[in-house]
């Protein structure tokens, strides 16, 4: 089969004025773009070992930075870890900070590159399809403090955004999966149609990059529409969210035993459980979106959920008000997505706990 062109760049307008995400298939092989500017290199340490021979310039580059992209290494401490060391690498405010890796590195080096000499220029090359396919665009960091997550962050875009799906092909199956729950995630917020879309496609995307490589675009096409008219998250954009607030409840209920983008699904699955059984939703929406959902979590689908951990993660969500949850749900006879504040009370738990069993 004839792979399919290469997506045209996207154009995003910012607080900080406009800038590029680029599709490309050749960045390993040409990494001159990546070496301008005087940059001091953030990649972690797993991309840095399976892509040593290619980016061996930039692996025993003097100003690289090795991380251990994980949750844990998502803090203040590790942020100052990372300031120390560019400060004795000499960073000044004309150089620019390059991030190589998935989300972690990314919130590491955007929240770095926010604050350092109040404020350098950052590239970021995403390496994970979670990180190519949602948040690469739109400005956020965030950083864990002690068990409350995404507490800490700043809104600060990169320069530049290199894509390449070469780096996807050393991904196992759960990261694909956990991009695939993102990529679901955005259609839906889209409309039905371009939910079901993705959904059709879903086999496809498991095994074909080229077919992943245009949801990648079409997906942060979608996004792009509502990050140019809400990029501090002050409104519509909230419902990106969709699918985050059930997700991160599971990561910390099951530590961080599910990855991301399929606690996402889990979420997607539970919210739509959620507004049916409180008729905000047709039956028929919720199981035409959760037959797909259930196959992307698949693997997962028995891991034992404590609720009442996941009670208590809920209530630390940023959305929600001093007594009511904040949740992105889908409702109506479109089943869009919109924010609904609900009381934690006897009902909603029993909804909680039948919608938990319904994942199984």
């Amino acid at each position: 089969m004839e792979a399919l062109p290469v997506p045209d760049p996207l154009v995003i307008n910012s607080h900080k004025g406009h800038y590029q995400a680029h599709f490309t298939n050749n960045l390993l092989s040409d990494i001159q773009p990546l070496l301008v500017n005087e940059p001091h290199f953030i990649i972690d340490e797993n991309v840095a070992r399976i892509y040593g021979e290619q980016l061996s310039v930039i692996v025993n580059h003097p100003n690289t930075i090795l991380i251990q992209a994980t949750e844990e290494r998502k803090s203040l401490d590790e942020v100052s870890k990372i300031i120390q060391r560019l400060v004795t690498n000499k960073i000044r405010r004309n150089h620019q900070i390059v991030a190589i890796g998935g989300g972690i590195v990314q919130d590491l080096s955007c929240f770095t590159a926010s604050t350092i000499l109040r404020g350098v220029d950052w590239v970021f090359v995403p390496t994970t399809l979670l990180a190519q396919a949602d948040s690469c665009i739109g400005s956020k960091s965030s950083i864990n403090v002690g068990d409350s997550k995404n507490i800490v962050g700043t809104f600060y875009p990169p320069k530049k955004i290199w894509i390449d799906t070469t780096f996807l092909q050393t991904l196992n199956q759960d990261e694909i999966r956990s991009g695939i729950g993102e990529i679901l995630k955005v259609h839906a917020i889209d409309s039905p149609e371009e939910f079901d879309r993705a959904a059709k496609s879903f086999d496809l995307m498991l095994k074909d990059f080229d077919v992943l490589e245009q949801f990648i675009h079409s997906a942060l096409l979608i996004k792009q529409r509502f990050i140019e008219v809400d990029e501090f998250d002050a409104g519509i954009r909230n419902i990106f969210n969709l699918g985050h607030s059930f997700g991160h409840a599971i990561e910390a209920a099951t530590s961080f035993g599910v990855p991301h983008g399929i606690a996402v699904s889990m979420g997607m699955h539970i919210a739509c459980s959620v507004a049916a059984a409180r008729d905000l939703l047709r039956e028929s929406h919720a199981e035409r979106m959760q037959l797909v959902l259930a196959k992307n979590f698949s693997p997962y689908a028995s891991v034992e959920i404590p609720i009442d951990s996941m009670m208590s993660a809920l209530m630390k969500d940023k959305k929600n008000s001093s007594n009511e949850l904040g949740l992105i749900l889908p409702i109506g006879e479109r089943a869009e997505i919109k924010k609904v504040m609900i009381e934690p009370n006897a009902q909603f738990q029993l909804q909680l706990a039948d919608s938990l069993s319904a994942l199984r």
